[in-house]
């Protein structure tokens, strides 16, 4: 017995003929192909299953239709209770930039699909996200990919994103060259800690161009390295993020010649429903960028 000889045979009962079915059925199909696979499944049974005209089922097409009605209109709600009703939390974590300009409306999204969405969300780098995900603390985690993610680990980049620097308005550089090119520097580096991605990255290519600017203000928060070099305390390294608008009493200097960061999902083994769902809203997202 053929499934899809069933599913037609449903939709021909539950709409009272083969016009009805053709109209209502949620993919185009004629009606001679209808009739003839509803044949089909009545010569494979032995039996027939309506009367044409007027329409009406046989008893034998009764009991088969209250056989196949429950599976068939309970599809769509098995569909949503294994996409949402297994997994109905997510654990994430990412950076704090991630979380306040771009997950609020990935998680909107997201809870289109799986109503009883619950989230918890971590903060964190790429070293403690990836032992998140080893230790099995969080499901999913967006950073920074400075470096190759562990073996255990699956990875997918998102999009990436060129390193700048924050300088107060009050200070004369036009441009980034402006300050990597004087003797000395004098000026305070102010950046992520040197652990983070972004970091790290810069100091790879100062040291590749024999330019020594050791980190001076370590912060744990992008927002607050901009608001620290507008009050004055020296320079701030960051990234162009998207959409994002330029804090006041700051010059943005792009680093041209620089590498640009990659940005990155991670997750270990299978991704549930709701963590595959954030994963393609994500690439989505970053592809409008």
């Amino acid at each position: 017995m053929n499934i899809h000889h069933l599913e037609l045979f449903y939709y021909v009962a539950k709409h009272e003929g083969i016009a009805g079915a053709v109209r209502n059925m949620p993919y185009g199909i004629q009606q001679p192909a209808v009739s003839a696979q509803v044949i089909q499944l009545e010569n494979d049974l032995g039996i027939t299953l309506f009367q044409r005209r007027p329409f009406e089922l046989t008893p034998a097409g009764e009991e088969l239709y209250a056989f196949t009605q429950p599976f068939f209109e309970n599809l769509d709600a098995i569909g949503k209770k294994i996409r949402g009703g297994v997994a109905q939390t997510v654990r994430l974590a990412a950076s704090t930039t991630v979380f306040r300009d771009h997950l609020p409306d990935i998680l909107a999204e997201t809870r289109k699909d799986f109503h009883g969405l619950h989230p918890s969300l971590r903060v964190g780098i790429q070293p403690e996200i990836e032992k998140w995900l080893l230790d099995n603390e969080v499901d999913l985690g967006v950073t920074v990919l400075n470096s190759k993610p562990p073996a255990e680990l699956k990875s997918e980049k998102l999009l990436e994103l060129p390193m700048v620097l924050m300088a107060p308005t009050r200070l004369k550089a036009k441009s980034a060259e402006d300050i990597l090119g004087q003797d000395r520097i004098a000026q305070t580096l102010i950046s992520l800690p040197q652990n983070e991605g972004i970091t790290r990255a810069f100091q790879q290519e100062l040291d590749a161009r024999k330019i020594d600017w050791p980190l001076g203000i370590e912060l744990n928060s992008v927002d607050l390295i901009s608001t620290y070099a507008a009050n004055g305390f020296g320079i701030g390294l960051s990234l162009a993020l998207p959409g994002t608008k330029t804090p006041k009493g700051i010059r943005v200097l792009p680093l041209e010649d620089f590498p640009s960061i990659p940005i990155g999902a991670l997750w270990r083994g299978q991704l549930s429903p709701v963590g595959q769902r954030i994963v393609d809203l994500l690439k989505g997202y970053t592809a409008t960028l």
